[in-house]
């Protein structure tokens, strides 16, 4: 049996929705990818400090084979899968708290960055294969995504339990984009497809494919 833990965000910067989390919510507990892959789905608040906290919990009570983070990034495309996570918090706009650290690491003295270790190029392939857009993105911000995905893997650095892991951005849902003019949007039965490829592909995928990924800025 392997363990797939997922996490999406609650609503932030006057959304009343997030589509990481109605994505996480919607394969909590999905027997797609089959009877020996559990999957769990749980919500982190989009604050700092306090989502590291709730992962770390969730990873030592679950101990999971594979976890995927997903976040939402409004004004993008496709989906985003993220190839690296930096040490630090600096905060264009506050928190769900209230928070807004500037120029702070989030780990003091930790590595200054992480790669994510899914088959990020693997990964993009299959999605755009099945009529999906997917690019590997070269950063994940410096917000709560970007907190998170470098706590999971400073965790993932400590837990042997934990085969593979990374972070994953997506855009709006349509219902979102129509209150942001020229916005971007892709549909949530889109998007969950888009996943579930993600997690199929991590899964049978021992190593990443050799394509191009890169960027020019």
């Amino acid at each position: 049996m392997k363990t797939i833990l997922l996490t999406g965000f609650d609503a932030f910067a006057g959304e009343t929705i997030n589509p990481s989390w109605e994505i996480v919510r919607a394969l909590d507990g999905s027997t797609h990818l089959g009877k020996d892959r559990h999957v769990i789905g749980v919500k982190l608040p989009c604050v700092f400090g306090q989502a590291l906290v709730e992962l770390t919990q969730h990873i030592q009570t679950h101990k999971p084979d594979i976890v995927v983070c997903i976040g939402q990034a409004g004004g993008r495309s496709e989906i985003s899968i993220e190839r690296v996570a930096i040490n630090i918090n600096d905060a264009r706009i506050a928190d769900n708290h209230g928070a807004q650290p500037i120029d702070q690491a989030i780990v003091p003295h930790g590595p200054v960055a992480y790669f994510s270790s899914l088959p990020i190029k693997a990964i993009v392939a299959a999605i755009n294969a099945h009529g999906i857009p997917a690019a590997v993105s070269q950063s994940a911000g410096t917000f709560v995504c970007n907190h998170v995905f470098y706590g999971l893997m400073h965790l993932a650095a400590q837990h042997t339990f934990i085969h593979r892991a990374g972070f994953v951005h997506i855009p709006y849902l349509p219902t979102q984009a129509v209150r942001h003019a020229g916005a971007p949007s892709m549909s949530l039965e889109m998007m969950s497809a888009a996943l579930l490829q993600l997690l199929e592909t991590t899964l049978t995928t021992e190593h990443d494919a050799s394509i191009t990924g890169g960027s020019l800025h």
